[in-house]
């Protein structure tokens, strides 16, 4: 299935006032896409249209709670109101908490539920019951967490994991009623947003990325090509890749990494900022597309920008293949190099 160029295209994308939704929107719209934003916090999506249309394009912004279906069924509405419609939709918006299982609250576990699950069912459903009269594509931002479970973020794993399993259900379900709409599903690894500082923290230290740590810009690129010439699953970042094949592999192995994965996500000198903006707006993030990640930060993803273009993949992979063969196969006879 392949869809309409971007220039041609309207997309939604959720959350859109921070981190990969902000960097989402602000890409589609460099491209030509007409945007529509949805977020929480209204005052930075306001801002973000006008930096938008300050450069050229066109956008329009919704104030909504994914975890509400009806603020998801509005912002569909205002795509129709102002476009005519939508041709993407993508499921960015998302939050985490850190912290032991046992300590996290009854009150907090379900409320990233609400957002992380829920939010994405609901923008799929309603994404669907649009784009099934028209076709396009819905492309739904999982994590590396879809494959892979985190010590101190046990129930942000469960939510990830939950995604896949909906997303994959939904794409067999759309090919089984022949309906054209594509479903795709984009795996980051560490991606430099704010998002630590966003979520609830039960540490006595900020949260912090386990490295390698790649930019918003690299899961942007992915969900965009995915708008226009759909897959399956997109990991951004090999590492992840990596380690959910190791982990298939091995699973014992890799549940020994614990004591070195929540180190990983302790920032040194850092005390926390325990409450995030998993119950409310947290103004001082929004508007922002990449975090404070300490050390480096990948500027792309090989893998990631190979994987977009698997046909180009195998076909390097059958030319590194021969030329290895050539290598290592033994010489004539008589022959000296």
């Amino acid at each position: 299935m392949k869809h309409k160029a971007l220039r041609d295209q309207v997309i939604v994308v959720t959350g859109a006032s921070s981190g990969i939704g902000l960097a989402t929107a602000r890409m589609a719209a460099r491209r030509g896409a007409r945007v529509v934003l949805a977020a929480r916090s209204g005052a930075a999506l306001a801002a973000i249209v006008s930096e938008i249309e300050a450069g050229g394009g066109r956008a329009v912004s919704v104030a909504a709670d994914v975890g509400v279906r009806a603020d998801v069924e509005a912002i569909a509405e205002a795509a129709v109101t102002a476009f005519g419609g939508f041709d993407t939709w993508v499921n960015v918006a998302g939050t985490t908490i850190y912290g032991p299982l046992t300590e996290v609250s009854d009150a907090d576990h379900a409320r990233l539920v609400q957002t992380n699950l829920w939010g994405t069912v609901y923008g799929s459903l309603v994404a669907v019951a649009h784009l099934g009269r028209r076709g396009g594509a819905l492309v739904n931002v999982g994590s590396v967490a879809s494959d892979l479970a985190f010590p101190f973020q046990g129930m942000y794993s469960a939510t990830k994991h939950a995604v896949k399993g909906f997303t994959d259900a939904l794409r067999m379900e759309l090919r089984h009623a022949g309906t054209p709409v594509s479903v795709s599903l984009i795996k980051p690894t560490s991606i430099d947003t704010p998002l630590p500082r966003r979520a609830r923290n039960y540490m006595d230290r900020e949260p912090m990325l386990p490295p390698p740590v790649y930019p918003p810009e690299e899961v942007a690129h992915a969900i965009l090509h995915c708008a226009v010439h759909p897959q399956r699953d997109v990991f951004v970042g090999g590492a992840g890749k990596v380690f959910a094949a190791g982990k298939e592999f091995a699973p014992g192995a890799f549940d020994l990494l614990a004591p070195a994965i929540v180190a990983m996500q302790r920032r040194p000198g850092r005390p926390r900022r325990p409450a995030g903006s998993l119950h409310g707006q947290q103004q001082d993030d929004t508007g922002h597309a990449k975090g404070d990640q300490p050390g480096y930060v990948m500027r792309t993803s090989a893998y990631t920008r190979a994987s977009l273009h698997p046909v180009a993949l195998i076909a390097g992979a059958i030319g590194l293949g021969l030329a290895a063969t050539a290598l290592l196969a033994p010489r004539p006879a008589g022959r000296r190099s």
